[in-house]
């Protein structure tokens, strides 16, 4: 959204001030007297025929015109970057006739930000004041002459922006400078995001930021009856007045539902809404209702219920009724049951059966619980079937059996389960299990054991049978006498009862010995070794079989493995050496993923908020919590919706490469995720973002042994790539990240190939082909695309110079082409300001010609560590050149012999904003100028970094133009 203020130039007047710009809905009732030199008031006609009021002058004769206006006090509302629309005409001077040299056809235009009024008609604030210069104007269309009718031809609308603004206010002014020129009208505004409702929050009017490309962060409320989904709720406000990059939501409560996107009404009666979300409330289920509005469940009915598992949208249901045409059939002490299923399940499908066995006196006159050893199959409780088989009764007993029917709310329901009983008096069995037998005394060839009653002898007990490999002779009581046994051997004994019915299980295995015959027990151990020792080889070989076997498998598994790659690079050149294998040399991209990168499952990343864009889509900061580690925050690159298969590829190769590297200072691969939607690559977080918009926001602020500490860390990092035969191609400062604790690290791989035209980073198409960023590349790369470590090592070269800049722009304001031609003429980027020598003389090593020259990463990595540890060698200052070379000179620096003044010094190196600090202070011409120090600048109140920096470069240059021409300084 737009916000306009529009403006009308008021009536001139002998006075102080040239114009005053007033809101068009607080037009004064009498007019200002205004006025100024070289401007009148004229009236005329706009395109359209319409009488208008404009500001013209045309003092194109006279030669050093300096004509102003200025506007009155304008109130920025809280804006932050304000824009200005100017219509105008200009007259072309090749028409005017006799016209001198000094004739212009643009204009300039300053602001000045204030609290308060300070610009009044008794002041020459106007003419005084330290205004910062907007842009120079010039018309797209000029005319040469005027219709019959007064009309002014070719009107020309332009607009332009400043901020940051963070003062109540300001004043515009126009400075005239020479030209012939009409101003018609000038509108004033700003941008804003207007009121939103959006994914059911309410985001409130929120102003744009202070650059075009900033994003404003506006928190959002939830609208009533809504609750937050994702916490926090975001949206974007960018510098075009748009929201964009929603981040969280809010949807509706249970018991509301969503109403045309951006309201949440309650369910009426009769209805309802279970659950937080987008769905619609739903009608009550069978046996259920609602009687109020914004009702989250139904209440069952009486009578009805619904279960612990039951979902608030199924119908409410009632008890079974009892099992029917129950039918038994006993088998000595067993017996089987079976029934009918219910005629009534209730409405519900989960019916089972539970069977209370109670064990009762022949009389009836008491009953009580089976005991725990009676037998239920398949089980005694939640039986699917209608059938059970039970065993282990006693024989001759009469037993009660109650068959429950239950289903899932039989538990909610105050009445018993519904259930029908039958009775059942069991027969003749043989005896249980004897439990247990005890060995009483033992010979040489026999033993004597006992053991006690069955716990259900089902009848008398006739005799027992007892078995020890061999079957031998029944005994009638619950001792025997085993004979005939060999003398120290273990015997494993099993005993069963029998009675009139039948023989009892066997009891379980018992282990008893007999006695020894005195021999020496270390002879029979003797005997026994040979089969000792002959397990133990056995064992012994057996375990070599399985090393052996393992080693087998290994390499076996290790040669498949290689012989996929077999037309790919070696993983290894030699032992420990690690090589990077391109992973566009897979027939198939996925697989390399699959291979390097580790597949994160997407329920483990939490998304937070957006930190930039890339090439493919959204970065956002976000946390990772992987099982059984800690919570980690990650950067998030996604890849936008509506992709085709290429850009996927393109995508996830940064993760093939990426997760080949393992090294401190360079940028760590998490995982990736490429089962749903968004895929994303999941890297470890660096919380200062890139080293080049890092350093320009601490200008000045570390110290030369911390810069050269960040130094020597991106050089271990190019050391290890190297070292792995990986060329980066794209080594710049913006591709450095940093992280909080200060630790550069290599970013940004496999997207070199992909360089694109932007303003912060032109690039350059070469003649072979593709996009190259001319600033960092070494003359072979640009003319041959010769890609090496040593076309790497020239980049480091220049990222070297961008920190000890503090992220000044390498080559300054020269084109790609002029950057091209003053490498080939051997010109080389002088030492940035306050930097050391040995640091310059090292990035003049890395800028070789002879590419074979150039150090490798190994040897700055050496020479970095030796200042660290000699910080002495770092005290010496590096010098400018004598002489720079020409092309430099040529379209970098101005030449100082073109200007007539210290005022048009300034203007062109854009330092106008100085031009009273220098005056006032003495500094009154060029040759005083040329002797400045840093000193001197900060005393006259130059005392931002950037900006000392850009003055001084310009002096040095200054003084180098003058030893080049004695006849000037005379």
């Amino acid at each position: 959204m737009i916000i306009q203020q529009a403006f009308w130039v008021a009536p001139a007047r002998n006075g102080l001030r040239c114009i005053s710009l007033w809101p068009a809905h607080k037009r004064p009732s009498i007019t200002l007297p205004l006025g100024c030199h070289g401007w009148e008031e004229v009236s005329g006609y706009d395109e359209n025929l319409n009488t208008i009021r404009t500001y013209q002058v045309c003092n194109v004769f006279e030669p050093s015109q300096n004509n102003w206006l200025l506007t009155t006090f304008i109130d920025r509302r809280g804006a932050q970057r304000i824009y200005v629309e100017i219509r105008f005409t200009v007259r072309d001077c090749s028409s005017i006739p006799n016209v001198p040299g000094s004739c212009k056809e643009t204009f300039n235009l300053y602001y000045y930000e204030t609290d308060a009024v300070i610009a009044t008609k008794g002041t020459a604030f106007w003419m005084e004041a330290p205004y910062l210069k907007v842009d120079t104007i010039a018309a797209d269309e000029s005319f040469s002459q005027v219709d019959f009718g007064g009309r002014l031809m070719k009107v020309n609308t332009e607009v332009r922006s400043f901020g940051p603004l963070s003062k109540n206010g300001f004043y515009l002014a126009f400075q005239d400078y020479g030209a012939c020129m009409s101003l018609l009208s000038v509108r004033v505004f700003y941008k804003k995001c207007p009121s939103v409702v959006q994914n059911f929050a309410i985001f409130p009017e929120t102003m744009t930021g202070a650059e075009s490309t900033s994003l404003v962060i506006a928190r959002g409320i939830c609208i009533p009856n809504s609750e937050e989904v994702d916490v926090p709720i975001k949206l974007y406000c960018n510098g075009d007045g748009e929201w964009m990059v929603p981040i969280g939501s809010c949807t509706c409560k249970a018991g509301f539902e969503p109403d045309n996107g951006n309201v949440c009404r309650a369910c009426p009666p009769g209805t309802f809404k279970s659950t937080q979300g987008p769905g619609l409330c739903l009608q009550c289920p069978p046996n259920s209702r609602s009687t109020a509005e914004a009702a989250t469940i139904c209440v069952c009915r009486n009578g009805y219920y619904r279960g612990d598992g039951d979902q608030p949208d199924e119908p409410c249901t009632s008890v079974p009724s009892s099992p029917r045409n129950v039918i038994s059939i006993v088998n000595e002490t067993s017996v089987i049951l079976e029934w009918h299923a219910p005629r009534e399940t209730g409405g519900r499908d989960d019916v089972v059966y539970n069977i209370v066995c109670k064990k009762c006196r022949a009389d009836r006159r008491s009953c009580s619980h089976c005991d725990d050893n009676v037998d239920f199959v398949p089980r005694q409780l939640g039986l699917t079937d209608t059938r059970v088989f039970i065993s282990n009764l006693w024989a001759h007993t009469l037993y009660s059996f109650e068959i429950q029917a239950v289903n899932g709310v039989s538990n909610k329901s105050p009445y018993p389960a519904q259930h029908v009983s039958i009775d059942i008096t069991t027969n003749q069995a043989a005896p249980s299990i004897v439990p247990i037998m005890h060995q009483i005394s033992s010979t040489m060839n026999s033993f004597t054991l006992s053991w006690p009653q069955p716990e259900q002898p089902n009848g008398i007990i006739l005799d027992y049978e007892l078995r020890y490999y061999e079957k031998v002779s029944c005994v009638q009581t619950n001792t025997a006498r085993v004979e005939g046994l060999r003398p120290g051997t273990v015997y494993v004994v099993q005993v069963r009862a029998r009675t009139v019915a039948g023989f009892g299980k066997y009891s379980s295995k018992m282990c008893f010995q007999t006695l020894t015959d005195g021999k020496d027990r270390g002879s029979e151990l003797r005997e026994q070794l040979p089969l000792i020792a002959g397990s133990a080889a056995a064992g012994v070989v057996f375990i070599v079989s399985l090393i052996a076997i393992s080693i087998v498998c290994s390499r076996k598994r290790a040669y498949t493995k290689e012989a996929v790659y077999s037309d790919k690079l070696q993983h290894y050149s030699s032992p420990g050496m690690k090589i990077y294998i391109d992973p566009f040399t897979y027939e198939d991209p996925n697989e390399a993923v699959r291979e390097f990168a580790k597949e994160i499952d997407v329920s483990t990343v939490k998304i937070e908020e957006v930190i930039g864009a890339g090439e493919f889509g959204e970065v956002y900061k976000g946390r990772l919590k992987l099982p059984g580690k800690r919570e980690l925050y990650v950067a998030i690159k996604t890849l936008k919706a509506g992709y085709v298969e290429k850009q996927r590829r393109d995508f996830l190769s940064e993760a093939s490469i990426m997760g080949q590297f393992d090294h401190p200072n360079i940028i760590r691969l998490e995982g990736v995720v490429t089962k749903s939607r968004p895929v994303m690559i999941v890297t470890e977080f660096m919380e200062n973002g890139a080293l080049d918009s890092f350093l320009r926001q601490n200008d000045g602020q570390f110290t030369v042994i911390q810069l050269v500490g960040m130094l020597r860390g991106i050089s271990a990092g190019m050391k290890y790539l190297s070292e792995m035969n990986y060329v980066h191609r794209d080594l710049a400062a913006r591709n450095i990240l940093v992280n909080s604790n200060l630790v550069c690290k290599v970013s940004d791989f496999g997207l070199s190939r992909y360089l694109q035209d932007d303003t912060s980073d032109p690039s350059y198409t070469s003649s072979l082909g593709g996009k190259i960023p001319v600033r960092w590349t070494a003359p072979e790369a640009i003319a041959y695309r010769k890609f090496t470590s040593a076309s790497d090592v020239w980049s480091y070269g220049i990222v070297m110079w961008e920190v000890m800049s503090f992220g000044e722009r390498p080559y300054w304001d020269m084109s790609n082409q002029d950057v091209i031609n003053a490498i080939e003429q051997d010109y080389r980027l002088p030492p940035p300001m306050d930097c050391p020598s040995a640091l310059h003389q090292l990035m003049l090593d890395c800028w070789q010609k002879d590419r074979n020259v150039r150090p490798r990463f190994t040897d700055i990595v050496s020479t970095l560590d030796k200042m660290i540890r000699n910080p002495t060698s770092l005290k010496a200052v590096a010098n400018i050149p004598a002489v720079p070379s020409q092309p430099l000179l040529d379209r970098s620096i101005p030449d100082f012999n073109t200007f007539s003044s210290v005022e048009d010094w300034l203007a062109a190196i854009k330092m106008s904003q100085y031009r009273d600090n220098f005056l006032n202070s003495g500094f009154t011409s060029l040759q005083l100028v040329a002797q400045m120090t840093s000193e001197d600048l900060l005393r006259i109140g130059v005392t931002l970094a950037g900006h000392q920096k850009k003055i001084l470069s310009n002096i040095q240059s200054m003084r180098v133009q003058m030893s080049q021409s004695p006849t000037t300084m005379a």
